[in-house]
């Protein structure tokens, strides 16, 4: 998985494109690659700025020239217009992008407390599952963000201390599944085999539970 970080990066749209968006007068978004999507938005779509339906005028529409793109963005938006260009930062809407982006993300790494669970069910079962033998949900995060395609939405920076908070977008659940189940069948398997603790014959309900989901009982 790849990091967009909001600190560092510049997202780019199409002025033109955006124009008439604006003008349209109904819900659009701007989505990270800088492409103008409307709802129903794609499974993982991953936005960094959403302008909801507005009233129809009485009026004529604005011309192109008179529209204030920060009056359309707000505050917490930086704006540059470039030629048929506009230059968005979007790091300090970053709070307000959790909630527009969460009911899309596979898992939430925005708080203090860390992953607590992955929106998948299949991902979700195979963690409830791992965290019997002591895999927890950090631990598998990683191992999504080492081998998955997908995208970390999120801010990052190092100074003046470090700052961490992001939305996880894993690609293909499927191929996810399969990582997770290998890597969790093969640390519940060396749990049983050198942990006395886990021994089949001191296995709880839940850990024998855990152990026939991964195959081993």
């Amino acid at each position: 998985m790849k990091k967009f970080n909001l600190f560092k990066e510049i997202i780019t749209a199409d002025r033109r494109e955006l124009i008439q968006a604006i003008n349209s007068t109904q819900t659009f978004a701007i989505n990270y690659k800088g492409e103008i999507k409307t709802p129903p938005y794609a499974d993982k779509e991953i936005l960094i700025f959403e302008r909801e339906e507005l009233p129809k005028p009485v009026s004529a529409l604005p011309s192109e020239t008179s529209i204030k793109l920060e009056e359309v963005f707000g505050k917490n938006y930086q704006i540059v217009e470039d030629e048929d260009r506009v230059l968005i930062k979007a790091f300090s809407n970053w709070q307000e992008l959790i909630g527009l982006n969460t009911p899309r993300s596979s898992y939430d790494d925005t708080t203090a407390d860390g992953v607590a669970e992955f929106s998948n069910k299949n991902l979700e079962e195979i963690g409830w599952h791992a965290t019997e033998f002591n895999i927890n949900y950090r631990t598998l995060v990683e191992l999504a963000e080492e081998k998955c395609k997908g995208i970390t939405l999120c801010i990052e920076q190092e100074e003046p201390q470090y700052q961490f908070s992001g939305l996880g977008f894993i690609f293909n659940d499927n191929e996810a599944e399969k990582i997770f189940f290998e890597y969790a069948k093969k640390h519940v398997q060396y749990m049983i085999d050198t942990h006395e603790e886990f021994i089949k014959e001191r296995l709880t309900d839940d850990e024998k539970d855990a152990a026939k989901f991964f195959g081993l009982l």
